[in-house]
């Protein structure tokens, strides 16, 4: 009987065992590459680290949920998993992680983290939090105005979500009715920062009243949950409703960035109490209970994603760095 009810979680959402299979795979994907990055930052190889752990699964659920081929996504620089959906390869972000010239998203000039790739529809952000949710509006009302069929998805975390960039943008969005998808992946902690300090509300999803939009809160370790509020909230925006707020409530696995030690504001039990709702383990096994995750298919899958991380790894190292004379290009008009 479990079996059955389980069966069917991904089935009632109109998604395939294969698309599901699809999802695993990416969040295994973003946290390999993640793992990567910090032994090469730990290894002296690379200069900075911003972690996806513990997001993976809000990240990819609700990516899988978009239109990869008219919606536009501005992803903030934990969104790994976003990006990794939206077409970004393992080679492109470990390229970003060298600096190297080939770095898609901006020649090797920003930090890891700074996503942009125009042909995926991937907007680059900025490094002030939050410059993005102002953007996203904008790309929804030019699309509005062009007559384009298409939603632009932005996420935050939750302690920006008190910066004046998010207010502006909810309130605009929420008064011309525009379709977008404000999705905060709440983490609990802003840096050192734990969210009962940050907000007197008792949820993010609290604030959308105030913007005349629907606000929801979601388990942040649950893809499937993910993926149907997204979807919802895309189809929404297709209509012409306006914008929605969701909220993901996850837990960051790691420390704020490689420069952080979060010792110094959580405790080690905390946050080994949280690694027990890790969701590449919790879905792994959601996809096992249903049959479709086999421990050989678990095992090959694994083996295929680190060869293809050893792949981007060694390409990355290679390749060569930028010319220092490029170091103004794009800054001036040419």
């Amino acid at each position: 009987m479990t079996e059955n009810v389980k069966a069917k979680r991904h089935e009632e959402l109109g998604l395939s065992d294969e698309t599901v299979l699809e999802m695993y795979r990416t969040m295994l994907l973003a946290r390999k590459i993640d793992e990567r990055m910090w032994l090469l930052n730990r290894a002296g190889k690379i200069p900075f680290v911003i972690s996806c752990q513990g997001q993976e699964a809000a990240q990819v659920g609700a990516a899988f949920a978009l239109d990869r081929n008219k919606d536009y996504v501005l992803p903030y620089y934990r969104d790994m998993g976003v990006v990794l959906t939206f077409g970004m390869t393992a080679k492109d972000l470990m390229l970003s992680a060298f600096a190297k010239a080939e770095d898609p998203n901006s020649g090797g000039r920003q930090m890891p983290g700074h996503f942009g790739q125009k042909k995926n529809r991937i907007v680059t952000g900025s490094s002030p939090v939050t410059t993005q949710v102002p953007h996203a509006v904008g790309v929804a009302l030019a699309g509005r105005m062009e007559g384009k069929d298409l939603v632009t998805f932005v996420t935050f975390g939750e302690g920006s979500s008190n910066q004046g960039d998010f207010h502006e943008g909810a309130n605009f969005a929420g008064v011309h009715k525009l379709p977008v998808i404000f999705m905060c992946e709440n983490n609990k902690y802003a840096i050192s920062v734990p969210i009962e300090k940050q907000l007197a509300c008792e949820k993010v999803s609290d604030r959308a009243i105030g913007y005349g939009m629907p606000g929801f809160t979601v388990d942040g370790n649950d893809p499937l949950e993910v993926y149907k509020a997204v979807k919802e909230a895309a189809d929404r925006g297709r209509r012409g409703e306006g914008p929605t707020l969701i909220e993901t409530i996850s837990y960051r696995l790691t420390a704020h960035s490689s420069d952080d030690d979060d010792r110094a504001y959580r405790s080690r039990e905390e946050v080994e109490e949280a690694k027990q709702k890790d969701p590449i383990y919790t879905f792994g096994l959601y996809l096992k209970e249903v049959g479709l995750l086999t421990d050989e298919l678990e095992k090959q899958i694994t083996n295929e994603i680190m060869q293809v991380v050893n792949e981007a790894t060694d390409y990355a190292e290679k390749a060569p760095y930028a010319d220092p004379e490029s170091a103004l290009k794009h800054v001036y008009a040419e």
